[in-house]
């Protein structure tokens, strides 16, 4: 008789989330931390962070609570970006840490991300293993002499800007004025910091921590980052820089306001990765634009394919490194980048001071470097349906004799182009993304699957 495999229940690619009240509740947040409490076990230390929602305090004490009930110790270093807990539970050789965070959604949502001792965040086997000390409530809290205590660190963000700016030469910004639009988000107290140190000229729009997000939505879109774009042209700025509400990412602007697509970030940031480091090993998922696999090939290095999901990334990055192989940088084509160097996670302030050191170091606006990029087109649908799977198996059937990747949903290769039609992990949606070099094969190709696929839409 085969064991019982397990399915996540609660979290999905990036942690669970949910509308406060609603799906995500101090009780929930509670057996969150008591299960991973009890995983650990008594005398173990954690790390907790969290971002600007209003929500925030209330998960805080319920986690708190949870890990000191299991005997856990709790260093609260308050609002941190995402990236910077994961920073100080390496710094600090913790046994894990809790982000409370709903990153781009909506104010009133919020969630969170476990990370392991080593800064990523919870792999699925783990995960699983925790959902199911829930379901069964089998919590193991300690007496009332042995309940944990709680600390905090008042340099928590000083590490963090101290250890990214450190990674760069001094002052290798200096004579370049910068934008940033943290959102209201923990990056407020971090981005700035962390490029003025660096010899830029930095202002700073939305720059107050606020949980309602009153400057704009916690993720960066082009439509959202109006702001943003004016204030680069009124100040006659390099760039501008965004982040999503916990700051694992990062979103750019040209100096003429022009939104940047996160897969053109991802192509140009690898040029400049690869070009110093040929033969070297790029990591990404199967969703990210072929941009960056030539970019990569156009230097000597190649590419390696992940499930979509920066922990599949990471891990894999860790694991090719294991075994040998020098890898420069991973990351997705939503400004997620993960510098192996630095962190095995996405970090927006990384990526922020990364890109000031490029523009500081090529000497040409961010739009001609952009222009110099091989060109792709990308069209992405997010279609609402409870029939993923049997979308799966049509498009299995219907593109029969193509190329194809199931390892995460389905991703076909026909002719110039490609497609990836792929499940959402927590929600009942299904998302299609296709590409190719010509515009027209990448529309028709998106076209001919929607039509395909109607019957099991909603």
């Amino acid at each position: 008789m085969e064991p019982t495999k397990f399915e996540k229940q609660y979290f999905g690619t990036n942690g669970i989330r949910g509308v406060i009240g609603v799906d995500m509740t101090p009780r929930l947040a509670l057996e969150i931390a008591e299960a991973f409490g009890t995983m650990l076990g008594p005398k173990k230390t954690i790390g907790l962070g969290r971002d600007t929602r209003t929500s925030g305090p209330a998960l805080v004490a319920a986690v708190r609570a949870g890990f000191l009930s299991c005997g856990c110790n709790v260093i609260d270093f308050d609002i941190v970006p995402t990236p910077c807990l994961q920073y100080l539970v390496l710094d600090h050789c913790l046994d894990g840490g809790i982000m409370i965070t709903a990153s781009h959604n909506p104010p009133e949502y919020n969630g969170i991300k476990i990370i392991e001792a080593d800064g990523t965040e919870m792999g699925d086997e783990r995960t699983i293993q925790l959902e199911q000390t829930m379901i069964h409530q089998k919590f193991v809290t300690t007496s009332w002499n042995n309940i944990g205590s709680v600390s905090f660190e008042p340099d928590a963000r000083e590490l963090y800007i101290n250890a990214i700016v450190g990674q760069f030469s001094k002052n290798c910004g200096s004579g370049t004025t910068i934008v940033v639009d943290p959102g209201n988000g923990p990056a407020a107290a971090t981005t700035p910091e962390i490029l003025r140190r660096l010899g830029a000229t930095v202002h700073v729009i939305n720059e107050t921590f606020d949980g309602a997000f009153p400057g704009r939505p916690p993720e960066p879109t082009a439509e959202g980052l109006a702001s943003l774009s004016a204030k680069i042209v009124e100040t006659n700025a390099a760039f501008g820089v965004a982040h999503d509400g916990d700051a694992d990412r990062a979103i750019f602007v040209d100096e003429q306001g022009t939104f940047i697509d996160g897969n053109a970030t991802f192509g140009l940031i690898a040029s400049h990765f690869c070009r110093d480091h040929p033969g070297s090993v790029v990591v990404t998922p199967i969703s990210t634009s072929c941009v960056v696999e030539t970019i990569a090939a156009r230097y000597g290095c190649t590419t390696s394919y992940t499930s979509v999901g920066s922990i599949y990334t990471a891990r894999a990055m860790r694991n090719l490194m294991e075994a040998g192989q020098s890898v420069i940088l991973g990351g997705e084509g939503n400004g997620g980048i993960i510098y192996p160097a630095h962190l095995f996670c996405r970090d927006g302030g990384m990526s922020a001071a990364t890109m000031l050191n490029l523009i500081t170091e090529k000497n040409k606006p961010l739009s001609a470097l952009i222009a110099e990029l091989p060109a792709f087109t990308m069209y992405q649908e997010k279609c609402k349906t409870k029939r993923t799977a049997e979308i799966i198996v049509c498009m299995k059937e219907y593109f029969e004799g193509c190329p194809t990747d199931s390892r995460d949903g389905i991703r076909i290769t026909r002719n110039d182009a490609w497609a990836l039609i792929r499940p959402s992990g927590t929600e009942p949606f299904i998302r299609i993304y296709t590409e190719s070099k010509n515009s027209v094969e990448a529309k028709q190709l998106m076209d001919e699957i929607l039509e395909k696929i109607s019957m099991y839409l909603e």
